[in-house]
């Protein structure tokens, strides 16, 4: 953190203290989330209600803004293996207790540029390669520096250089889930809008210093473009995205390996009725352990299913083959934002092409005032690679 504070410093000129006076804003949200997993094999099935508490203040003067967040998780009920404590005899849920500073940054922003430097979220594109984890309750946040440089109207440049990942697994994180990962992290974007869509090219050199964290190997350079948009069809609105990366070690990786990343996803919105179907492809090399396609700062929780099988993918790599159906109300009386979606995925090894099983994924969710409500459920059918288990959640998202 004390890097963290120096950068600040740096950052900031010496006349901010004389700035125009601060707009103080409070920053706030809290959630209530109750997960059980079955998992084939184990003896006993996982329960756990837990609750996370985000506050904070940010305060404005000018171009300038300072944000201060702190967050707490609290597991009222703590039947489950949580990757550092309880037994292995349950489930694993990523969800484990914690204390910390979410974010503590400085920013400057105006129209053509914009710094960002302190612990800070980050997410670039879809958080296919570098995402916040929004979904788990301690969530993922970097100490970084960031700039963002739009010398054009439709294109932007997004850099980023990271020293310490946060991870999930907060302040008792230990060993193989270790609570922060330092290494040199260089992050780099640049998009260009098109009247079809955005045209991005990427390149995201990930190091991880850790020797817990699979000695170095998880360290990897990835080079990329990747293309997402939409079109209206009359009443209807096609949205597309294409993605092809190319990976390799990097820094200290004791593995020679390369690996690609495809992706092509097409959906429907047929104004309420939606939709898709997708083929995500993470390569594989000769087979070893971790000379795969990886992506260990991603959001994973967003991609091949919900039930978490593929967070390190496989070392003869994974295809994921999907479609996905679902119907969205914007106001179902007092209820706005009404949606029910449905997925299938279908896994095979890139490597060899073995059967990996299938999932399903279920999702109905409202917000009423400041409060969203979902139900969610995943079942994923083992074949060949892990084993059958079904998970469930009913959650309560509040901000303020």
């Amino acid at each position: 953190m004390t890097r963290t504070l120096i950068l600040l410093l740096a950052v900031a000129p010496a006349g901010a203290a004389h700035a125009e006076e601060a707009a103080l804003t409070p920053v706030g949200e809290a959630r209530l989330r109750y997960e059980t997993v079955s998992q084939e094999g184990l003896a006993a099935d996982a329960e756990a209600l837990t609750v996370r508490i985000r506050a904070g203040v940010e305060a404005k003067a000018g171009n300038w803004s300072a944000l201060v967040e702190g967050q707490g998780n609290l597991a009222i009920v703590d039947d489950y293996f949580d990757g550092l404590h309880g037994a292995a005899t349950r489930p694993l849920i990523a969800d484990p207790e914690n204390i910390a500073l979410t974010r503590a940054q400085l920013r400057y922003a105006s129209p053509a540029f914009a710094v960002t430097a302190g612990r800070q979220r980050i997410g670039f594109d879809d958080e296919r390669f570098v995402g916040g984890v929004g979904f788990r309750q301690n969530g993922q946040s970097f100490d970084a520096v960031r700039a963002e440089v739009t010398p054009a109207q439709g294109v932007k440049a997004d850099i980023a250089y990271m020293w310490s990942v946060r991870t999930i697994w907060g302040i008792d994180g230990d060993g193989a889930r270790q609570h922060a990962v330092s290494g040199d992290n260089v992050l780099g974007n640049l998009s260009v809008q098109t009247p079809l869509g955005k045209i991005a090219a990427f390149a995201y050199l990930v190091d991880q210093d850790e020797v817990a964290i699979q000695g170095f190997r998880l360290s990897s350079q990835s080079y990329g473009v990747r293309f997402n948009g939409d079109q209206p069809l009359g009443k209807v609105k096609l949205a597309y995205q294409f993605s092809y990366a190319r990976q390799s070690d990097w820094h200290r990786n004791p593995n020679d390996y390369a690996a690609d990343y495809w992706l092509a996803d097409v959906a429907v919105d047929l104004g309420g009725p939606r939709l898709g179907v997708g083929y995500e492809i993470l390569g594989a090399d000769d087979g070893a352990a971790l000379t795969s396609f990886q992506t260990p700062l991603a959001t994973g929780f967003k991609f091949q299913g919900w039930a978490d099988k593929f967070l390190v993918t496989p070392p003869d790599g994974v295809r994921d083959l999907y479609a996905t159906a679902g119907w969205g109300w914007k106001a179902v009386g007092p209820l706005k934002a009404v949606n029910l979606q449905a997925a299938y995925h279908n896994y095979r090894s890139d490597r060899a092409s073995r059967s990996y099983g299938a999932e399903i994924d279920l999702l109905a969710s409202a917000k009423l005032g400041k409060t969203t409500a979902s139900a969610r459920y995943a079942h994923y059918d083992a074949d060949g690679f892990a084993t059958d288990t079904d998970k469930f959640w009913l959650q309560l998202d509040w901000t303020l």
